[in-house]
């Protein structure tokens, strides 16, 4: 597990969004299962509004809508929920802390920068360009102390909590197994492998095969299809910056990223609950149930 950046520029700032996070924490006994919905954030700043050349509901298309409310009964089976507060096209904790477009900025950007990355040719950084479907998002240039100050107040805190959450998973457990949860859009987009195609209902990230053991993905898998839902393995998805970032398996910790197909439980064009909200929750709730049953040393043996 590599170390994130120091927070060294935090003070300097005033956040947009106060509280940036919302961390939901098991009343009973914790287990080894922290769950994660880092872009479910739906708190769009009134200067991000100005600054954007888009309507603020085409604004919401890269936002991963109510998979927050999908996880609630973690806490239940012992499983803290972390969740950002801000949208991930304002800034996104599922890439590096620094992972930004040169061209969008309208000063030099500082050394420890990343400035290039499959990720930013695809307009989505930390300080994404682009909205899913490809619209850019902003009118004109933004400076890099803004970039600094969205990094510092808000990719900073979730990553912070989400630290904190998996180190205390481990004390309590033996082990952490992190559920990285998000939602992508029924059909392939613009710049994607499978552009134009339906995907499937669930989509497993285990960047490959490396993140947790195979056997949990199996057990994950076998219980998805037996709720009626279709399931692929690391396709489109296999896991971002989270996934990859926290994974330290030899020293117990496990990651897995779960997509879900939005059109299963929302209406994407007007972003809002569709019929088949509470069958998609109720599978949530039974998976994540087995999940923190299977968050035990014996069971995750790196």
């Amino acid at each position: 597990m590599s170390a994130a950046p120091q927070n060294t520029n935090s003070a300097r700032y005033i956040s947009p969004i106060e509280p940036p996070i919302r961390l939901s924490l098991p009343e009973g006994p914790r287990g080894g299962l922290v769950l994660s919905s880092p872009h479910s954030g739906n708190i769009y700043p009134e200067e991000f509004q100005r600054q954007s050349r888009l309507d603020p509901l085409t604004l919401r298309r890269s936002e991963g809508a109510f998979v927050n409310e999908l996880l609630g009964v973690g806490p239940q089976h012992g499983a803290p929920l972390l969740e950002a507060l801000f949208p991930r096209s304002y800034c996104d904790p599922n890439r590096e802390a620094y992972e930004l477009d040169p061209g969008m900025f309208s000063d030099p950007l500082p050394a420890h920068v990343v400035t290039q990355s499959g990720k930013l040719r695809s307009g989505l950084g930390t300080i994404a360009k682009v909205v899913a479907g490809g619209m850019e998002i902003y009118a004109g240039k933004l400076t890099f102390a803004e970039a600094e100050r969205r990094v510092e107040t808000l990719w900073r805190p979730y990553h912070d909590a989400l630290a904190g959450l998996i180190a205390e998973a481990r004390q309590a457990a033996g082990v952490a197994l992190l559920l990285d949860c998000h939602s992508m859009p029924s059909v392939g987009g613009a710049n994607m492998p499978d552009q134009g195609q339906r995907r499937a209902d669930m989509v497993l990230g285990d960047f490959h095969g490396t993140s947790c053991p195979p056997q949990l993905v199996d057990r994950v898998g076998s219980y998805l299809e037996s709720r009626g839902f279709s399931v692929l393995r690391n396709k489109p998805y296999a896991g971002g910056y989270i996934t990859q970032h926290y994974t330290d398996r030899a020293n117990g910790v496990h990651t897995l990223q779960i997509e879900i197909n939005r059109d299963l439980y929302m209406d994407e064009r007007i972003i809002a609950h569709s019929a088949g909200f509470e069958r998609v929750r109720a599978a949530m709730s039974g998976m994540i149930e087995l999940l923190a049953g299977s968050a035990t040393p014996e069971f995750l043996k790196a």
